[in-house]
């Protein structure tokens, strides 16, 4: 297989993989979008339950943009209030890290039976047909993650390919293209199922893994900052809220980020696996201190963020 078509696979797999996981997250929207806007608006007040239903929301949807940028037109509708809001942002960060789970458990090769299952279903009476077809995406998300670990194999002999992934060892840069990645594809999942898959093959060392799924956490606030834009002031103020929680916190972890990384592999023993903890890790700290300290960050971010 020629360079040029390797390449064109690979970025064939990762738009699949992208095509599969917004037709999952489209398909439960349109099944329980009302149900989730209800749910959300009811027991948001509580910051606690507010970030259990962030994580939970964002674990079923497979995507925190989806989640975030909901949470963010929900504020600007006046059905939850800012204060509120924070803490569902802080439970989809959590929420996200379901992708890394799944792919460092290596559950790719589910994929087929789910597709075909969800096709079987697509053809019963109406309601059935409905579920199917999220069954049928949710399949493909692990088709596309199977196709893309198999299309990436090859480039494990590429010394340009392997050179270029030597450079998220320096951890600047492994935050930095996980962060501008996770902003083009606007999806963290993307970002994480290719980190963990290259570390998987060989190709990518655990620790150079872990700056990038962090970086990743601060791309994926781009998709609710852009959705904000057309939205009232309270929304924005939501969203650059989010911004700010994932970029603070990666700049708290940045300078432990070697011995944190080394740490967590070590600790865990599969290199697939440390990559998942240490997003589980990063998110739940930062969630943690945050609605620890809530009483008096909300305020402060109320009054930096307020429209001048």
């Amino acid at each position: 297989m020629s360079q040029l078509h390797t390449f064109f696979a690979v970025v064939s797999a990762i738009v699949l993989f992208v095509y599969g996981l917004q037709g999952f997250s489209r398909e439960l929207r349109a099944v329980g979008g009302e149900a989730l806007q209800s749910w959300l608006s009811r027991v948001t007040g509580n910051r606690w339950a507010g970030f259990g239903v962030g994580a939970v929301a964002t674990a079923v949807l497979q995507s925190s943009s989806a989640v975030t940028s909901l949470t963010a037109s929900l504020v600007d509708a006046g059905v939850i209030s800012f204060r509120a809001s924070l803490g569902v942002l802080l439970g989809a960060n959590v929420g996200t890290t379901a992708t890394a789970w799944l792919v460092s458990f290596k559950l790719t090769g589910i994929g087929p039976f789910f597709i075909v299952l969800g096709t079987l279903m697509s053809v019963l009476p109406a309601r059935v047909r409905v579920a199917g077809q999220s069954v049928f995406y949710f399949g493909l998300i692990f088709f596309a993650l199977d196709l893309i670990s198999a299309t990436l194999k090859p480039l494990q002999n590429e010394p340009a390919f392997v050179s270029a992934l030597a450079l998220a060892s320096v951890p600047l840069l492994g935050v930095l293209a996980g962060l501008l990645l996770t902003a083009v594809i606007q999806s963290s999942s993307v970002t994480t199922g290719l980190a963990i898959l290259l570390v998987q093959q060989g190709t990518l060392p655990a620790e150079a893994a872990v700056p990038i799924v962090i970086g990743a956490n601060v791309g994926s606030t781009s998709t609710a900052l852009i959705a904000s834009l057309g939205m009232g002031a309270t929304a924005r103020s939501t969203a650059q809220a989010n911004f700010l929680f994932n970029l603070l916190g990666m700049l708290a972890f940045f300078p432990f980020l070697p011995l944190f990384a080394e740490t967590v592999v070590r600790q865990a023993g599969d290199p697939g696996m440390a990559v998942a903890w240490a997003h589980l890790v990063f998110n739940l700290t930062l969630a943690f201190v945050c609605l620890t300290g809530f009483n008096v960050i909300e305020p402060r971010l109320r009054r930096w963020l307020a429209p001048r």
